[in-house]
């Protein structure tokens, strides 16, 4: 016990230089790790710039490219400014990608802004604040809340929190209540959110409701 008491005190008496060894290591294991996959799935270094701009060049998923097989990953562009094309109104087919498209676009940004290298061929992101998402479909019973009230009270939190530097992730808002509530709903939000007075954040906005489009 004494011998251990002994090595605890030698210990404590290092806490500092442990601890910032410990962080160093820390930072040195997470740059190596994301050089290692930039390096293995050929990731591109992306440009960085202050005038909202997100330009991105058959950008592509960084986990779901690695699921499928044959290379068969169908990679995408992306382009959204502060300007006329501000957002961007995604529709098609179930199971056709618009959701697997709109959440690479977000780790690209994502991705870039912590200083890793992103998958894609070419990328010039701007900087945003911050990244909302309102993806997929759920309730919460032991609260009481419908899918439909979860849904509407996650899109209030985003209008009341975004700003206009904000990169903004809407999967079918609407579809939990009828088609006609459901088609009004997606319609007012997408006019908020593209007035540059009220918010003008750059959206990808996934659809099923071809009258949005």
């Amino acid at each position: 016990y004494e011998e251990f008491v002994k090595v605890r005190s030698l210990v404590a008496g290092e806490v500092e230089r442990i601890q910032r060894t410990a962080k160093a290591i820390a930072k040195l294991d997470a740059y190596v790790s994301m050089a290692l996959v930039a390096s293995r799935n050929h990731y591109v270094r992306p440009k960085i710039n202050t005038k909202g701009i997100i330009d991105i060049k058959n950008g592509r998923h960084p986990v779901v490219e690695q699921m499928i097989s044959n290379d068969m990953f169908i990679p995408n562009d992306t382009y959204l400014d502060n300007g006329k094309n501000r957002i961007s109104v995604i529709t098609g087919p179930n199971m056709a990608g618009k959701s697997t498209y709109m959440r690479q676009s977000a780790l690209i940004v994502l991705m870039a802004q912590i200083g890793s290298f992103v998958p894609a061929d070419k990328a010039n992101i701007g900087i945003t604040d911050r990244i909302f998402t309102r993806v997929g479909a759920s309730d919460d019973l032991a609260s009481g809340q419908s899918t439909f009230m979860v849904e509407m009270t996650e899109v209030a939190n985003i209008l009341r929190n975004a700003t206009s530097k904000s990169l903004l992730i809407l999967d079918e808002i609407g579809r939990g209540t009828s088609t006609f509530d459901g088609l009004s709903i997606a319609w007012a939000v997408i006019e908020h959110i593209s007035n540059p007075r009220l918010l003008g954040a750059k959206t990808l906005f996934a659809t099923h409701y071809h009258e949005l489009t």
